[in-house]
């Protein structure tokens, strides 16, 4: 992995600014985020498993509430290959052959080979990677080669009030001619972002027309979905929002949402498969808004109004 340091004028600049600073620290496995030392997120880099199997990396765990309660699971028992925020699907194929299942790490390798960190005016902390996708099934001259390229950005902004917004620009390159992905081949169709939360029992899923009741299959809500309930410090309230972009491909993306043992999912492009180009990446978009307490739907769409003109 690549570890592209900060210029020391950049960091010169940004310190005589008045705004909150996002500040990188780089630990075992990968990096932590933070704002006035206060944990926000860690990004796995490193390969990490579990007793040998389910190894994955490039994803988000943990995620930090505003109170400093830990929100996500990582290698939870009744989904080992869930982990905290990631983007993963169940379909790759080359030439309508299956190459792995990227979902539950099976024929699926990545590979971080670059990481950067920069500061933006307001305070923000923005990160880029650079991944590569592999499988022991996609060979060339005998060796795993990587068929696709992973560009992601993730902007991680300070803290307002009770709440903080983290940005997701997910961009796909097939390295392979006739690339396709797709999600789980039943009904639910789980694939793309998710995340995976502990769920408290008093849970609640709201969107803009009010309650929304998780089903085995998706469901709509154009634009969010709230997620609520005593997930903070001490049993208080606490939520995610999770924002689906109306940049998106097959916006307003369906939602598989779990009151229990399971993650939350944009599902595209559920479970048919589609192609990735070699010229043209695939761009997916998407936000989260973590809070404390409560934040109605009003609230809500005034934050997503920054989120589409920043992005």
């Amino acid at each position: 992995m690549k570890l592209i340091a900060i210029p020391f004028l950049l960091l010169l600049i940004f310190s005589l600014n008045l705004h909150a600073q996002v500040t990188l620290q780089k630990e075992e496995g990968g990096l932590l985020f933070l704002e006035n030392g206060e944990k926000i997120l860690f990004y796995q880099s490193a390969p990490k498993n579990y007793k040998g199997e389910y190894e994955r990396c490039n994803y988000i765990h943990p995620l930090w509430g505003i109170d400093g309660a830990v929100l996500t699971e990582d290698f939870p028992v009744d989904h080992l290959h869930h982990r905290g925020v990631f983007w993963a699907w169940h379909q790759v194929k080359i030439d309508g052959k299956r190459i792995g299942d990227p979902w539950l790490l099976e024929n699926f390798e990545q590979n971080v080979t670059e990481v950067e960190f920069f500061l933006k005016p307001d305070g923000a902390g923005v990160l880029k990677t650079r991944v590569e996708w592999k499988s022991n099934l996609w060979l060339k001259q005998g060796k795993k080669a990587p068929y696709l390229q992973e560009s992601s950005k993730i902007t991680i902004h300070p803290e307002e009030r009770n709440y903080r917004r983290i940005d997701f620009e997910i961009s796909l390159l097939a390295l392979a001619e006739n690339l396709e992905i797709g999600g789980s081949e039943d009904e639910k169709g789980y694939s793309g972002f998710s995340v995976r939360l502990k769920l408290p029992e008093d849970v609640e899923f709201t969107g803009p027309e009010g309650e929304v009741e998780p089903q085995t299959t998706a469901v709509e809500s154009e634009g969010f979905i709230n997620i609520l309930g005593s997930m903070g410090t001490g049993g208080k309230n606490a939520g995610v929002v999770i924002v689906d972009h109306p940049e998106n491909p097959g916006y307003p993306q369906p939602w598989i949402l779990r009151s229990q043992n399971s993650m939350q999912n944009a599902a595209y492009p559920g479970n048919k498969t589609i192609p990735v180009s070699t010229t043209e990446p695939l761009v997916l978009k998407y936000s989260l808004i973590v809070y404390s307490r409560r934040m109605n739907e009003r609230k809500i769409k005034r934050i997503m109004e920054d989120v589409f003109m920043d992005n």
